[in-house]
């Protein structure tokens, strides 16, 4: 273990093997850090805050402070639990869950693998999966889910309870005020569906069979007006039965949510 003198590390901090702590960092009593985890400097870690092993953090990154909620705090405990081997470039904000949480669990969750980059934003009960890419300044609101792989670009922001399905791409400067699908590609003020991640489904390594699969889908719920949307869901959950890719859309259009669906600019 390597912790730089300047830095100060609470005597209840639990530190992993093998972590590396820069100068100028400040660490508090209910912070737990994995193996392997690194800091680099002028870093602040608080609250009941637990980061996975491998994690790299880079200068000015804030983590585990009070969430922005203008509702008074209480004593109740909320947590903030970020995943292995994620890279949080600097001036990241990463804030625990709250007690206004429809959830049991009071927590914001960020899961492995993750790309934050400078200036990423990750607010109050938002639980970001595994493999995303965060551009430059990308913002999440409270209560944010993000599905796995899924990319947002630089300064786009995400409206409180959005969804942002897997494998979806959410272009630069964009609004993102209504659900994403599941490889989804949105864009612009208050965005709309421009089309499906090619480019994402290859980098993946689906095959056409899939991308065409997820093209036709795509298509036929938001570009037929032919009948009623529950009525579009069920024959193409029919005519896809056996397509995991189609599975994960039709899945997601139909759990509840608050908002409503990016569809295609009229």
């Amino acid at each position: 273990m390597q912790v730089h003198p300047s830095s100060i590390i609470d005597k209840k901090t639990e530190l992993g093997q093998n972590v590396k702590i820069g100068p100028f960092c400040v660490i508090g009593p209910n912070v737990v850090l994995g193996d392997n985890v690194e800091l680099k400097s002028h870093i602040v870690i608080t609250g009941h805050t637990k980061i996975g092993s491998g994690t790299v953090i880079y200068p000015f990154a804030s983590i585990g402070f009070n969430s922005q909620d203008d509702r008074a705090p209480t004593d109740e405990v909320t947590r903030t639990i970020i995943g292995q081997n994620n890279i949080i470039r600097e001036y990241v904000t990463i804030q625990p869950g709250t007690t206004t949480a429809k959830r049991d669990n009071l927590v914001t969750i960020v899961g492995d693998n993750n790309l934050l980059m400078l200036g990423t934003h990750i607010a109050h009960d938002c639980v970001v999966g595994n493999n995303i890419v965060f551009a430059n300044n990308a913002t999440l609101a409270g209560h944010v889910t993000v599905g796995d792989f899924a990319q947002i670009g630089g300064l786009a922001a995400v409206h409180q309870y959005v969804r942002i399905g897997a494998y979806s791409i959410i272009g630069g400067v964009s609004a993102v005020v209504r659900d994403v699908v599941p490889f989804g590609m949105v864009a612009g003020d208050r965005a709309n569906l421009e089309g499906f991640n090619i480019i994402g489904m290859k980098r993946q390594g689906f095959d056409q069979e899939d991308i065409n699969t997820v093209k036709q889908i795509i298509e036929k719920l938001f570009k037929n007006d032919d009948g009623v949307m529950s009525d579009r869901i069920k024959n193409l959950a029919h005519e896809f039965k056996d397509s995991k890719v189609a599975t994960m859309i039709l899945d997601f259009v139909q759990k509840e949510s608050s908002r409503a669906f990016c569809e295609p600019k009229r």
